[in-house]
């Protein structure tokens, strides 16, 4: 089993993760603005690698806002679980509502790049209405932001793997509008029109798998998938060899959000006095082994007749005798 994120290393925030989420909370601010200017160039300017920018600054924006979604969620779950283990749900239903956004916003994604591909290619054996000088104004603004961004996000990589990944993806995106001011030179100097029907498709086709990660990110959140890295198998055998230990039933892990993962599992036991420090071992090994910040542990006695042997049926009070003995342990 390996480690896939240390929710303890986000939250609580000490000063210096503070500090940098709000780098992020500026540089999603900055991204947010100049993608509303970009995509009211392109109308402008009717130039379609600009509409492929702005596809690409839109992912952008969307993974920074995911980032600062996850860093609060865990803020705010980890404040409320200290008083009411059962708030969890409670915090985690505007998070998914902002995983269906962002599946939304990957299908947009997809389309942006469709829309690209096929009216670029239309192009290149058409006229072309392009204004090289608003295009080459607004790259080049846009190159300003990309790298400004990058500044903001390079010194969080340290305490956040979205900021890690956001601060990779804007520095891919610098070669965006690299492409974009070259096509517009070209156009404005050169005169070449079908210089932006090239750069918009190559910008569009790059868009793709761009919109397939963010779109695979949130399925997989929506749809409380298992952690990828995670072996649910070799974690029933660890159970499984727990002293005390009889059955393991019913385990479940599955990914809550960025940073956190949950489990939840029944476990038949010899006796009761060997509930609490069973617990302990499955919560040490949930936390410290498999990153997982969140776990329920149902613990059964099992049925035991007079003579030690394994009894079955029920009570006399019509109840299974299992019952009569179980727990449940949350954190």
């Amino acid at each position: 089993m390996t480690n896939h994120g240390d929710p303890g290393s986000v939250v609580p925030l000490d000063k210096s993760s503070r500090r940098h989420r709000n780098r992020l909370v500026v540089a999603f601010g900055l991204s947010a603005v100049f993608l509303v200017a970009e995509v009211v160039a392109a109308i402008l300017t009717d130039s379609l690698a600009l509409w492929a920018g702005a596809g690409h600054m839109l992912a952008d924006v969307v993974g920074m806002g995911m980032a600062l979604s996850a860093i609060g969620l865990v803020e705010r779950q980890r404040r409320r679980h200290r008083i009411d283990p059962s708030a969890t749900s409670r915090v985690l239903g505007p998070y998914r509502l902002e995983m269906a956004a962002a599946f939304i916003t990957s299908v947009a994604l997809a389309a942006v790049a469709v829309y690209v591909v096929v009216d670029g290619i239309g192009r290149l054996f058409g006229e072309s209405g392009v204004r090289g000088l608003g295009m080459l104004v607004v790259a080049t603004a846009g190159l300003l932001v990309n790298l400004a961004t990058f500044v903001l996000l390079r010194e969080g990589d340290r305490v956040s793997l979205n900021l890690s990944g956001d601060s990779l993806e804007v520095l891919a995106d610098t070669l965006d509008t690299m492409g974009v001011i070259v096509a517009a030179l070209m156009l404005d100097v050169l005169g070449w029109a079908w210089a932006d029907s090239v750069v918009g498709v190559a910008l569009a086709l790059w868009l793709v798998p761009r919109a397939h990660r963010l779109g695979r990110h949130a399925m997989r959140i929506l749809l409380r998938d298992t952690p990828p890295d995670l072996d649910v198998g070799e974690l029933e055998q660890t159970l499984r060899r727990f002293e005390g230990v009889v059955d393991v039933r019913d385990l479940r892990v599955w990914t809550l959000s960025s940073e956190l993962d949950a489990a939840s599992v029944h476990l038949v036991v010899v006796d009761a006095e060997a509930q609490h420090s069973i617990s302990e071992h499955v919560r040490e090994l949930f936390e410290h082994h498999c990153d997982i910040s969140h776990g329920t542990v149902t613990l059964s006695v099992e049925n035991q007749s007079e003579g030690g042997q394994p009894q079955s049926g029920q009570s006399g009070s019509g109840q299974p005798q299992s019952e009569q003995s179980q727990s449940e342990v949350r954190w």
